[in-house]
């Protein structure tokens, strides 16, 4: 087995609760000829790339398990050809292969198999890192299969589609990504993109109601404005007859003052229009419980001028009668 050389980055380290320490770990492939066997995965359980991301490694034997299970050796490639180019249909060319899965005291080591190119680039030292790709739990970040691994000057590890490490233009983009999308900063790509489905959903289901709206909310125009016309009928046709129930009381309750000589019949016309502002009527009826009897009932009505029969005629019927030649009598016993 031909030994490696790696090189180490030890970050501010922090105590958490089972004692672990973060470590980032940048992995560096030796000079000459490739060795046979690398480690993939440091036996941390927290697992954290340059970047500040970091994830969880608490059962390693789970890789292990996935990696037989699927029966297929794991690609080295260049860059991550295999995450980035191979699914928009370019070339991803592999330069080695993962035949073998160990773990060694909690880490996840792997047999390479290279080929002629992948000899070839690190005997001329053209990549000097090796970087894995694996998928994680987006809940737990917890690693659970290798996805691939790739000759990179750039180390990250990192647990993604690709190991990359970001640059601060493109960290900072990021941030103002999950910022606009209501999100914290340390939100995984999985949250975010939950998120944007959920707006795509929801504006297709605005956009469906605006095209197909729910007929038990909404209802043809036509059968609207027949409604519209109906009600506004129905109001009409009540306020006038609350109008002429109103005009009739107004009759009733002036006419009542009258005779009851609490106003006179000069003052008739502008009590009846005074009853017909809002709340009028109800204020005349106030007025009329405490207004004093300005004129009292003469008691003459139905009553017909005396005669000569114990009663005397009035000036014009005796002037009548003296034309005619009648007598008070006659006009006693004829005039009516």
């Amino acid at each position: 087995m031909v030994l490696i050389r790696f090189m180490s980055m030890a970050l501010n380290t922090e105590s958490i609760s089972d004692a672990c320490e973060h470590v980032a770990l940048n992995f560096q492939l030796p000079d000459g000829d490739p060795p046979e066997w690398l480690e993939l995965i440091p036996a941390d359980r927290l697992v954290r790339g340059r970047d500040g991301r970091q994830w969880l490694n608490d059962v390693p034997e789970s890789i292990l398990t996935a990696f037989n299970a699927d029966g297929r050796d794991i690609v080295f490639d260049i860059e991550h050809a295999t995450e980035i180019k191979a699914p928009i249909g370019e070339e991803a060319p592999a330069v080695g292969w993962i035949d073998q899965l160990e773990m060694r005291d909690g880490a996840i080591w792997g047999h390479v198999s290279w080929n002629g190119e992948g000899r070839d680039h690190i005997a001329n030292r053209r990549y000097r890192y090796y970087s894995p790709a694996f998928a994680y739990e987006k809940d737990t970040l917890r690693i659970r299969k290798l996805s691939s691994v790739a000759l990179t000057n750039k180390p990250n590890l990192r647990l993604k589609a690709l190991n990359h490490q970001q640059t601060q233009e493109e960290n900072t983009m990021w941030k103002r990504l999950l910022k606009a999308l209501g999100l914290a900063e340390d939100a995984t790509e999985e949250q975010a993109l939950n998120v944007v489905s959920k707006l795509q959903s929801d504006l297709e289901v605005t956009t469906n109601r605006a095209e197909t709206p729910d007929l038990a909310k909404f209802v043809p125009r036509a059968d609207y404005d027949a409604a519209l016309a109906r009600a506004t009928n129905a109001e009409k046709t009540l306020a006038d007859k609350e109008k002429e129930v109103l005009e009739s009381e107004i009759t009733e309750t002036v006419d009542a003052a009258l005779k009851a000589g609490k106003i006179t019949p000069a003052t008739r016309d502008y009590y009846t229009a005074m009853c017909r502002q809002e709340n009028g009527l109800v204020e005349f009826k106030k007025f009329l419980e405490s207004a004093p009897v300005i004129g009292d009932p003469s008691g003459l009505d139905g009553k017909r001028p005396p005669t000569e029969d114990g009663k005397a005629l009035n000036t014009e019927q005796k002037m009548i009668a003296e034309m005619f030649g009648n007598s008070a009598e006659d006009i006693a016993n004829y005039g009516k």
